[in-house]
């Protein structure tokens, strides 16, 4: 008899922190071989039918520690690669301080950035969606509510 092995569609999320004392975004830098030496967003893989909401708040916790209250989350984007098995949801947490994180072994070091004044080099998912025009207006106009 033969078996065979579905594989499950993978599902992330990704926090793009914004500190609105200063006006800065955080990044942390990454530790796995893949992507080592490269900045990303707090996150990661969902797991046991976690919805990605769930994952991103279990991922917030697991790589930055406790962090402070976040004040309003907002969806920026859900990229779905092109085979429809790789979902990605980044979402826009803000914060009223910037923090120092406590990170776990995934990252090597965090940076508070300014708009477009992104960490290099940055994982290559995430600087297509912040280069996408559409992305950047709508991060611009959040922004602009938010002062």
């Amino acid at each position: 008899m033969e078996t065979s092995t579905v594989k499950k569609d993978i599902v992330c999320s990704g926090a793009l922190f914004y500190a609105r004392n200063t006006k800065r975004f955080l990044f942390l830098q990454r530790t796995k071989t893949k992507t080592i030496g490269q900045w990303g967003l707090v996150g990661g893989m969902a797991e046991h039918n976690e919805t990605p909401w769930k994952a991103l708040q279990r991922e917030i916790s697991e790589e930055v520690g406790k962090t402070p209250v976040i004040k309003k989350v907002i969806p920026l984007e859900m990229f779905t690669s092109n085979d429809s098995k790789f979902f990605f949801h980044t979402y826009l947490a803000i914060v009223d301080n910037e923090f120092i994180p406590v990170l776990n072994n995934e990252h090597s070091g965090y940076a508070w950035t300014n708009v477009n004044c992104w960490p290099k080099p940055l994982h290559v998912g995430l600087r297509n969606t912040l280069q996408n025009k559409a992305i950047k207006e709508k991060l611009q106009t959040v922004l602009d509510l938010i002062v």
